[in-house]
């Protein structure tokens, strides 16, 4: 994805955590000041690098040398792209180079990737030797916005999403907005629907700014850089508020109960459907869902239909690419949620724009109706 330089000066999120409070950094060029950013930070000196087939040629040279100016040993490992990584295997992988190349508590794991990677060796490091530092460098606007922040790690398995892992924090995040630059419109397009995400969480005007703006946060520059440290921002304030997600934490899964039904519905196929497009039909299914238990207005759940198809994004169950996805397998997938409770099914729903709330005990057949609905169009 071509876009304009990014000039505008670096901007710090601090993630207030106690013993476990870490910075955020977002700007151009960090990848090449890695060392002297984790060197100023973390008192190890060996890491043990995780990163993936596609990100590897572009940055991963960059990062070694950067390493080794300031004095860190380092070791690497590139595994295939793509949802699939997030496993048992490669997980075994991570762990088995960070034991052989004897790392050690204060020294770290680094992600260099996005979502995948970052879940995948956030897990590693919570696991080798009952945790170890954790450095993230999400090179994937979705990672810089979303999955970097926050502690969450964790693999996929055949029963659904994320349903292993940990919560490990990171003690440093170095989001080098220079990387979104090589991402693809599609790639772009699905990280923006995280960023969308907090303004409907609860910055109405937020959202309201990107309405008028998205154009220029694609373009790059200033507006970019201001929509992912907003973003962070968002994200950061909540986990200080409910860092195990026992609470208001669980808002950020907007859309994600949705999302990760229909991502599992389609295995986790990429061609047919990533991440973000996953949440961006989600969040308008939670939105549309919100208006037909008369929770929120009908215009709402339009007004972000709107918004998310006007940047390219997939917003019904129908752009999904390939055959349809029956409503039985969709509603097994929810079932498998980790926000289900005792059976009982708990959804982020919406009394509109900014207003997101916690609605436990959620009716399976009125879901399993409206997916019924929807299908038919």
């Amino acid at each position: 994805m071509n876009s304009a330089a990014d000039n505008s000066p670096e901007r710090l999120v601090h993630v207030p955590l106690g013993e476990r409070a870490y910075d955020i950094l977002i700007g151009p060029d960090l990848i090449a000041h890695a060392g002297g950013e984790i060197t100023a930070r973390l008192k190890g000196r060996k890491a043990a690098i995780v990163t993936d087939e596609h990100v590897a040629p572009l940055y991963l040279e960059a990062l070694m040398d950067s390493l080794q100016t300031d004095g860190i040993e380092a070791v690497s490992l590139t595994l295939p792209a793509g949802e699939k990584t997030k496993s048992v295997e490669p997980l075994v992988a991570v762990c088995d180079m960070a034991l052989s190349a004897r790392i050690e508590r204060n020294d770290c794991i680094i992600a260099l990737g996005g979502g995948v990677i970052g879940d995948l060796a956030g897990f590693a490091a919570g696991i080798v030797r009952r945790g170890v530092r954790f450095v993230q460098i999400p090179t994937t606007l979705l990672s810089q916005v979303d999955s970097s922040v926050g502690g969450k790690t964790g693999i996929n398995t055949r029963h659904g999403k994320n349903l292993l892992g940990v919560f490990h924090q990171p003690d440093l995040v170095l989001s080098d907005t220079g990387a979104l630059d090589t991402l693809s419109e599609r790639e772009f397009r699905a990280g923006y629907a995280e960023v969308a995400k907090y303004g409907l969480i609860d910055k109405p005007d937020f959202f309201a700014w990107l309405e008028k703006n998205w154009r220029a946060v694609f373009a790059g520059g200033a507006a970019r850089a201001e929509a992912i440290a907003i973003s962070c921002q968002a994200k950061a304030d909540v986990v200080v508020e409910d860092e195990r997600e026992t609470g208001r934490r669980a808002l950020l899964n907007l859309g994600h109960t949705f999302g990760h039904a229909l991502e599992a519905a389609t295995q986790y196929d990429s061609r047919r459907l990533v991440h973000g497009e996953g949440v961006a039909i989600g969040m308008v299914l939670a939105h549309r869902f919100s208006a037909r238990m008369n929770l929120a207005s009908p215009d709402d759940a339009a007004r972000v239909e709107a918004h998310l198809k006007a940047v390219g994004l997939p917003t019904l169950i129908s752009d999904i690419p390939g055959e349809a996805l029956p409503t039985e397998v969709l509603m097994n997938a929810i079932a498998q949620d980790k926000k289900v409770k005792g059976g009982q099914l708990t959804f982020i729903l919406t009394h509109g724009i900014g207003q997101s709330f916690i609605a436990d005990d959620v009716p399976a057949s009125e879901v399993q109706s409206f997916l019924e609905e929807t299908q038919k169009g």
